[in-house]
């Protein structure tokens, strides 16, 4: 098939090279612009320019276009995305626009796609808002977030209660499943990290202490620091980053393929069977993980100590036994309980809330290593107020 020309009445015309494709514009009188389409409209040729007509609209006295078709042999949808570009030049400049002469099924897809409202989001400039509305916004976020883990916490303590009364769901393979991985398969990033926190906290004890000549001190800072803080914090942030993301990533990924929706539909309750043996996993072995890696700590102290200040191994250990009492154990327990009840929700919460995306749940295991740690690091607050308040 030859290139048809088109031939304008009043001088404005465009040939588009497209194969059989005509776009003949004709500046009528009173301010109107027609815009008459013909020939074979295919994806093959491409797009239809809209150069010439923006150039034509910009005139001052064109107030109205009309669109109509004459001798049109096809149209896919190439037509209809010449109708809509012409839509939007029409839009910009406030122009009224007639498309009900175009034949070929271009007005109907045209009115259809109009008729579609715009997703949310997916613009690519954000509206910019007051400070006033983002303030409102942020805070609309927050009271909706508060009350998502209220109502989380909520339905894990009817979870527990079912649990006490012998009526929850769960396997007993997964919790000890959340064992193993709490656990054994921990032990390795763990060990690395309690080290070199004792080896840190020895270092900066030494180049204190030994200015007083008060070297063998270092094994009280050491003593103190791994057994009342460092190695209930430091291994419950290990654990969120390791096991609570997992917990995320394996729910959410759940949540995603509409797994959890055919637990509700047999009857059983995702919280009970996901979360609950999660929680009792995790809060189980924090306490022995933080043993062992006080254990661990103390080793990487005595290690800088008896190198770097030529203190003997027995003088370091009766000093640091001398520090440490059970009651610093004592403290540390029920921080490393704490801490692994709470990554574990904020794991397990985080897979619950994810969408249904491959995204979603990418965020879901980013939100919920942030979320544990937060929740750490607050927590951890609430006991050193407490414990200062009850002069422990």
């Amino acid at each position: 098939m030859s290139n048809r020309l088109s031939s304008p009445s009043s001088g404005m015309a465009e040939r588009d090279p497209g194969l059989g494709r005509v776009v003949t514009l004709d500046a009528r009188g009173e301010g109107v612009l027609a815009i008459v389409v013909g020939g074979v409209w295919a994806v093959a040729d491409g797009l239809a320019d809209t150069d010439e007509i923006e150039r034509a609209l910009a005139a001052e006295t064109i107030t109205a276009v009309v669109v109509a078709s004459e001798s049109l042999a096809a149209a896919d949808s190439t037509l209809a995305v010449f109708l809509a570009r012409v839509y939007d030049l029409c839009q910009v400049r406030r122009l009224a626009l007639d498309v009900s002469a175009v034949g070929g099924g271009g007005a109907a897809l045209l009115a259809l796609a109009r008729a579609v409202p715009e997703r949310a989001g997916t613009d690519r400039v954000k509206p910019s808002r007051a400070i006033v509305d983002r303030i409102g916004i942020s805070t609309l976020k927050g009271m909706s977030e508060f009350d998502g883990q209220l109502r989380f916490c909520g339905a894990l303590c009817r979870s527990l209660a079912r649990l006490v009364a012998g009526r929850a769901r769960f396997r007993r393979r997964d919790l000890i499943e959340v064992l193993e991985e709490a656990g054994p398969h921990s032990l390795g990033i763990v060990t690395i990290i309690s080290a070199l926190i004792g080896m840190i906290l020895a270092f900066i004890g030494a180049v204190q202490l030994r200015r007083f000549g008060a070297g063998i001190y270092v094994a009280d800072l050491v003593g103190l620091a791994t057994a009342r803080e460092m190695a209930a914090v430091m291994t419950g942030i290990v654990i969120a980053g390791k096991t609570g993301a997992a917990f995320a990533a394996r729910i959410g990924t759940m949540q995603a393929q509409e797994e959890i929706d055919a637990l509700i539909t047999l009857g059983v309750s995702p919280i009970d069977f996901l979360v609950l043996p999660r929680v009792l996993g995790l809060a189980l072995m924090m306490p022995l993980l933080y043993l062992y890696a006080c254990g661990v700590g103390l080793a990487g102290g005595m290690l800088v100590g008896t190198t770097v200040l030529d203190l003997s191994p027995l003088q370091y250990w009766q000093q640091t036994l001398f520090a440490l009492s059970i009651s610093q154990f004592v403290i540390g327990l029920s921080k490393s309980l704490v801490f692994g009840a709470l990554v574990a929700i904020a794991g397990c919460m985080r897979g619950i809330q994810c969408g249904r995306s491959a995204a979603a749940v990418g965020e879901a295991t980013t939100s919920a290593v942030v979320t544990g740690i937060l929740y750490i690091i607050i927590s951890d607050a609430i006991f050193a107020i407490l414990l200062e308040v009850w002069g422990l």
